[in-house]
């Protein structure tokens, strides 16, 4: 497994495999599955040379950190990097009034509460370590810091700030205490995370869905001040939802949600562009966003074995320069998009 080395800091930084894996989907996220299933894929994972994971707290209100903590327990604490997020802690509730009804399944009764302060970054990081069952955790992520999740911007102006003023503050301790080794935001869109860089001092950040095959608009300002600080970008969400993946098919998802006609057609077109080339469109999907300097690591979720074997395959593949021009060429991708190996 090839791996990416950051160290922005200069201490000693952290070492990426290029696949990564996204643990959303331990969270019973679309679908229950069971505990054994959720090892068996991890287990999988591990032995394909898998040594990156990310998770949170929301990802099945609690359910993905318990199914890494019995996943994790005998493996070396050296031998992988472990992400996850603050910005949620999660109370009892009623289990009609839990989150992600219609979303995750057969979860927790639990109901987010979105809290940046310095001390709800403190808590969460506390009972994160105690669900995981681990002695620390490399990175933790701002989560969803965005219009997506937060409705409008005024309502994510005012979140920003609650981090900015207290959270912030709270994740540049835990840093340079050595208690974390690096910090950042795992966002599904890219201004916010451009927002943040230009007011704080930011490491990494997770941005799912906006540095794809399909969409490159982070190309105009952010990513190229991303690198100018030597922050990382790891991309989830390389297939915008599944899209990239399954193809142009009805009921695809984009985004989380059905995908409109408009992007159908465009992906259509890249499709046909990459079967010309004789290229699996899911294999430039995962490829594509590596080209670019600032990426350290693609996480694909996985809920099956096969999906964890079919992301390695997306991974190894050999996709032809000529892929890259042909797409230029017909207005489907930036011609400043980075497409060197």
């Amino acid at each position: 497994m090839k791996t990416r080395h950051w160290d922005r800091l200069g201490n000693g930084g952290i070492s990426f495999t290029e696949l990564g894996f996204g643990a959303a989907p331990l969270g019973n996220l679309y679908r229950a599955i069971s505990e054994d299933e959720a090892h068996a894929v991890l287990t999988r994972a591990w032995g394909l040379g898998v040594r990156y994971f990310d998770t949170a707290p929301l990802y099945g209100l609690g359910l993905s950190e318990t199914r890494l903590n019995r996943f994790l327990r005998d493996k070396p604490r050296e031998e992988y990097v472990l992400s996850s997020k603050v910005g949620r802690l999660l109370e009892v509730c009623p289990p009609e009034e839990r989150t992600g009804i219609g979303k995750f399944f057969d979860t927790p009764s639990r109901r987010e509460v979105y809290d940046y302060t310095y001390d709800g970054v403190m808590r969460s990081l506390e009972l994160s370590l105690e669900r995981l069952g681990v002695d620390r955790i490399d990175i933790l992520f701002a989560h969803d810091l965005d219009i997506f999740n937060h409705g409008s911007q005024e309502a994510l102006d005012a979140k920003l700030s609650e981090l900015m003023d207290g959270g912030y503050k709270a994740l540049v301790e835990l840093r340079d205490q050595g208690v974390i080794k690096a910090f950042g935001a795992g966002v599904n869109e890219w201004q916010p995370c451009q927002w943040m860089t230009e007011r704080g001092d930011f490491d990494l950040f997770l941005l799912a869905g906006r540095y794809t095959l399909l969409e490159q608009e982070a190309l105009d300002s952010f990513l190229p001040l991303a690198r100018e600080r030597g922050i990382g970008i790891i991309i989830g969400g390389p297939y915008n939802s599944g899209v990239l993946a399954s193809g142009p098919k009805p009921g695809a998802f984009y985004n989380y949600d059905v995908a409109p006609q408009h992007i159908l057609d465009r992906v259509a077109r890249i499709e046909e562009v990459c079967n010309r080339n004789q290229v699996r469109m899911v294999d430039a999907a995962f490829q594509f966003p590596l080209r670019h300097p600032a990426i350290v690591s693609v996480i694909p979720g996985g809920q099956g074995v096969a999906e964890v074997e079919a992301n390695l395959k997306a991974a190894t593949a050999e996709i032809p320069a000529a892929l890259w021009a042909d797409l230029k060429s017909e207005g489907l991708m930036r011609e400043d998009a980075p497409v060197e190996a």
